[in-house]
Parts: C-alpha cells; sequence; structure tokens
C-alpha cells in the first residue's frame, strides 16, 4: 500500500492571467458589451445598458480628478449597495485612486479609525441607511465640516479628509455625488487619457478591512491584478457569459460583493443586478423572478432566509441555474434544499478570505452532490494550495492542518503595519489563512473549521462543524453554532446555540437525546441554549468570539475576561 499523497494542489490553468488594469478592462468590456444590460438596482428603478454605465463612470472619474485627487491616495465610501457604488469602484479605478471600502455597520469611533488609518483625502458617504445617520456621524466627527467649503475640511479628528461627497443629500460642507460630474472639464478627461497607460496592475486600488472577529480590524490591499483577475477565473468557473444576470444581495463593501459580484460580471458582460440596498429575503426572491436571474449569491443564512419565507413557493425561480455560496460553512442540507428547490443544479462552493482577493476554491458545474455539499472545491486557476501542520510540514492528504495559499491574488499586505503582515504572509509568498482543512484523494479541500474555534476537552480535539453538520439533522434546527467555554475539569466543554423552525419546540435534553449513541459522548454538547439571533459580521460571518464570552459570562467562569 502506497503512501497517501501529500496535501498540496495547484490550479494548472492554459488559461492566462488578465494584464490590464480594472479600467481598462472595463474599457473592453463597454466595447464587447456595450447594448447588453449592465446595471439594474431595483430599488432605485435603475436598468441601465454597459454604455450607460460607462457614461456615468467616465464622467464621474473626471469629476473626482476634477477635484484634485491624485493617484495613489486614498478615498473612502461608506454606503450600502446602489448604483454610485458601482460607478465609484469603476471610476476610482480609472483615475489611480485607491477606493477604501467602509463596513455600512460602522459606527463613530469605528469609522475614526479606518479614516485615519489609511489617511482617507475623501469620503463618499450615503446619507442614511436604516438606522445609520451617516452624514450625522461625520457631522459628529468633523464638525468644521458644516462651515468648510466643500473640498477644503479641516478637521481635527480627521485630519488627513478635504472632501466629503454625499450621496442623496446637499448638506452644507459636502458635494453632491450627483454634482460631482459638474467638476470635470475637457482637461479632466484628457488627464484620465493620459493616466491609463501609466497606472500599473500592481498598483494598489482597493482596501478592505478585515472583519475584525478579534482586535482591530487590518487594512487588507489589493492591486488592481489582485481582484480583476479573481473576479475573471470565479466567473468563468461558473460559467458566465454576456446571456447572465447575477443577483447580488451582498454587501459591496465587502470581496462577495465589489470581486465574486461586480468583477465576475464585468469580465464577462453579465449583468448586475441589486435587489436592495441590504438584504431582504422578499426583495431577493422578486427580484430573481422579475428580472429572471440566472446566478443568486448569499451566506448560507440568506439562502436559508429565502428557503424559509412563507411566500417562498409563490416565485418563479427557474431561470436560476448557478450561483456562490460562501462567508461562511454551508450546512449540507441548505445546500441539497438550493439545489432542489431552487433549481441551483449548479451552485458553486466558494472559499477565501479577503487577503486573497477573496476566492480560493471553489466547487466545479458537474461536481458530484457530495463534493458540492462536503468540500468547498478544489483550487481555482493559478492557485496554490497546502495543508500543513504545527511545525509548519505539508500533513498526508485526510490528515487536518492550517490551510494555506498562494497566488496572484495574495494581497501586497496589511496597510501600513509589517508586522502583522509577516505574521500573515511567510517568506514563501503563503498566506496562512488561519482555517483549518483536510485535502481528499482528489484534490478537494473541506474546512473543518478555524484554529482558533478548535475545542480541546480533556485532551480530545473536537471540530465544531462536525458537530453542527450532525445538528442539522435534526428537523426542528433551522441554525446552529457549536462553540467551547471553558471548564474547570475538562478545560473546555461544548455548547450550543440553537435557531428552532418556526412553530417548533425543543429542549435541551431533547437536543442531547438526539445526540446520544449517534456521536461520541464527549462530542454531546454540555449546554445548550435556544436564541433567536446570533452575533455575526454584517457578511454573516458568525462570532463565536461574543458566543463564548457570552456564556462563560453566564456559567461565572473565571476566564471570561480573557475569552
Amino acid at each position: 500500500m502506497t503512501d497517501p499523497a501529500p496535501s498540496y494542489g495547484h490550479g494548472a490553468s492554459d488559461q492566462p492571467l488578465i494584464g490590464d488594469t480594472i479600467g481598462i478592462h472595463f474599457d473592453r468590456t463597454v466595447a464587447r458589451f456595450g447594448h447588453r444590460p449592465g446595471l439594474i438596482v431595483r430599488q432605485q428603478g435603475i436598468n441601465w445598458t454597459w454604455a450607460e454605465l460607462a457614461e456615468r463612470v467616465e464622467a464621474f472619474a473626471a469629476g473626482l480628478v476634477g477635484l484634485g485627487l491624485q493617484p495613489g491616495e486614498r478615498i473612502g465610501i461608506w454606503s450600502p449597495n446602489n448604483a454610485e457604488w458601482v460607478i465609484t469602484q469603476f471610476a476610482t479605478a480609472k483615475a489611480g485612486l485607491i477606493l477604501v471600502n467602509i463596513n455600512p455597520a460602522y459606527r463613530l469611533s469605528e469609522v475614526e479609525y479606518a479614516l485615519n488609518k489609511v489617511g482617507c483625502k475623501a469620503l463618499i458617504t450615503a446619507t442614511r441607511f436604516k438606522t445609520s445617520d451617516y452624514i450625522g456621524m461625520i457631522n459628529t466627527l468633523a464638525p468644521e465640516l458644516a462651515t468648510s467649503h466643500p473640498g477644503d475640511l479641516h478637521a481635527q479628528r480627521l485630519p488627513t479628509l478635504r472632501s466629503v461627497i454625499q450621496i442623496g443629500g446637499d448638506d452644507p460642507g459636502a458635494f453632491a455625488f450627483e454634482k460631482v460630474a459638474h467638476h470635470g472639464r475637457d482637461i479632466d478627461r484628457q488627464r484620465l487619457k493620459e493616466l491609463a497607460p501609466l497606472l500599473q496592475f500592481d498598483d494598489p486600488i482597493n482596501i478592505q478591512f478585515t472583519s475584525g472577529t478579534t482586535g482591530l480590524p487590518k487594512g487588507a490591499t489589493l492591486t488592481h491584478h489582485n481582484i480583476l483577475n479573481n473576479g475573471f477565473f470565479i466567473g468563468e468557473t461558473m460559467h458566465y457569459t454576456e446571456q447572465d444576470s447575477v443577483c447580488i444581495p451582498v454587501p459591496m463593501y465587502h470581496c462577495f460583493g465589489m470581486v465574486i459580484g461586480v468583477l465576475a460580471c464585468m469580465t464577462h458582460g453579465a449583468a448586475i443586478v441589486f435587489p436592495g440596498e441590504g438584504f431582504d429575503p422578499l426583495a431577493t426572491l422578486q427580484t430573481v423572478a422579475e428580472y429572471r436571474c440566472t446566478s443568486l449569491y448569499g451566506v448560507p443564512t440568506m439562502f436559508i432566509a429565502e428557503l424559509d419565507h412563507p411566500d417562498f413557493a409563490s416565485f418563479d425561480l427557474t431561470s436560476l441555474r448557478t450561483g456562490m455560496m460562501a462567508g461562511s460553512p454551508c450546512p449540507v442540507e441548505v445546500m441539497r434544499r438550493c439545489i432542489r428547490d431552487m433549481h441551483l443544479t449548479e451552485m458553486t462552493i466558494g472559499y477565501g478570505m479577503t487577503e486573497t482577493s477573496p476566492v480560493s476554491t471553489q466547487t466545479r458545474i458537474g461536481d458530484s452532490l457530495e463534493k458540492q455539499t462536503a468540500t468547498v472545491g478544489r483550487p481555482h486557476p493559478h492557485v496554490e494550495i497546502k495543508i500543513v501542520d504545527t511545525d509548519g510540514r505539508i500533513v498526508p492528504r485526510g490528515v487536518t492542518g492550517e490551510l494555506c495559499t498562494r497566488a496572484y491574488s495574495v494581497m501586497l499586505g496589511y496597510w501600513e503595519d509589517a508586522e502583522k503582515t509577516a505574521e500573515a504572509i511567510d517568506r514563501a509568498g503563503w498566506m496562512h489563512t488561519g482555517d483549518l482543512a483536510t485535502m481528499d484523494a482528489d484534490g478537494y479541500c473541506a474546512i473543518v473549521g478555524r484554529i482558533k474555534d478548535l475545542v480541546i476537552r480533556g485532551g480530545e480535539n473536537i471540530y465544531p462543524r462536525e458537530i453542527e453538520e450532525f445538528l442539522y439533522r435534526h428537523p426542528a434546527i433551522l441554525d446552529v453554532q457549536v462553540f467551547g467555554v471553558p471548564d474547570k475539569r475538562f478545560g473546555e466543554e461544548l455548547c450550543a446555540w440553537v435557531k428552532l423552525r418556526a412553530g417548533t419546540t425543543l429542549t435541551e435534553d431533547d437536543i442531547k437525546a438526539f445526540c446520544k449513541d449517534q456521536i461520541a459522548h464527549y462530542k454531546v454538547p454540555r449546554y445548550v441554549r435556544f436564541v433567536e439571533e446570533f452575533p455575526m459580521t454584517v457578511t454573516g460571518k458568525m462570532q463565536k468570539y461574543l458566543m463564548r464570552q457570552t456564556m462563560a459570562e453566564e456559567l461565572g467562569s473565571p476566564s471570561a475576561a480573557s475569552i
């Protein structure tokens, strides 16, 4: 019997990487598909062709140049999904500005940190959304704005910020988004043309802050080459053409919306379709049916909300064929229901992280149901994957270790943070993800959990994902998260937070009885709590550290303060 192969895979490809900047490639798409649907924004009543979008992009880019913004300067965007976001994405790329994505959920201290960390010269902001009064928060941080001439802000707490551009408003001291184009003169349009061949695809073009589930967010700095190519190969994997319409209910501030969404569409001439400013399951279902979308994106909790919507059966979703589920592990049963009930027969699972642009592995159309539901696919084209032990040695296939990735897609680094960058990217160029994974004989990877989520109970290593997958089999369980809590006897014990389906009831004893004789006794959760919601980031990543903290405090653990 031969020894198992090492856990290393390479996405060998005869399809070359794109050697364009985003601006130049955008122009190529417009030249090929200008008459085709380009951007549909349901809540704004917008239905533009690629050529109509290009007119607005060019005008806004010239306006930014007219305001005095120079290549390499940082410009923030703090907004939910809308047409202005897409215009900004392409216009800043054409002007050589580094677009800084700011989480729409950020509040005062967070947005102050983000703007100052990267030294934003300008900020494009929505006026308000849900409970967020964006322009009010900016005025709180920079009271000088109200008495400033637009473009000449000098704020004590935001020292580098000069211009505020307001979407859907015209408050004192701010430029109205729709009027910025008026600042673009012929000389500014000429400057854009001169810039196009000067900008390089290895230039930084985007800063995305990590989710910040622990510690201060870090600014992952990405290039044209990083995100343009990742978007292209994502679209290739899902067989996109100009005939596709992609429903994007995930946020633009995150790679999921901006790269997996917009750039996958742009590189193939497919239509970008936004169902709303933020996620709403009903609006998403309505949009898919109304615009006959062929592809749908989301994190698992979004698909669960759509599948369980009381009006789900009334929508014609037969136009759907493919999509991407990513952001957090996909429960097997949810994937089965997407394929069966939403006609997503060519659904794919993607895995990656902000620091890798984001996708590193993806399932392929035609993969078996087992591969679609139990793995996150195999390496993307031009991407290397290896799985290593705690000493950095590659483990055999089937053995759990840390997943590392090396490719064109790995970020330049964290903005002005050489120490954190060196912790994440080793000397050989491998990005250490912090995720525990296995690689099977076919080169497909399965995510077992996060290194920091591994539970060690009495010397036994327990992977919460395994127990979550088992509990998902219970018909009354809609969603579940399993994590470790401090325990004096065993070091750690297991806790499960359970969200039940509407109209069902379960007790803690019911959960334990369901587990008995089905999984090892030490894997049966010691504590069970029933919840309505889970703490999570805007992109749907579960914040288990907050769950651990809550339980440790409830249980009176002396370790609660250090979790």
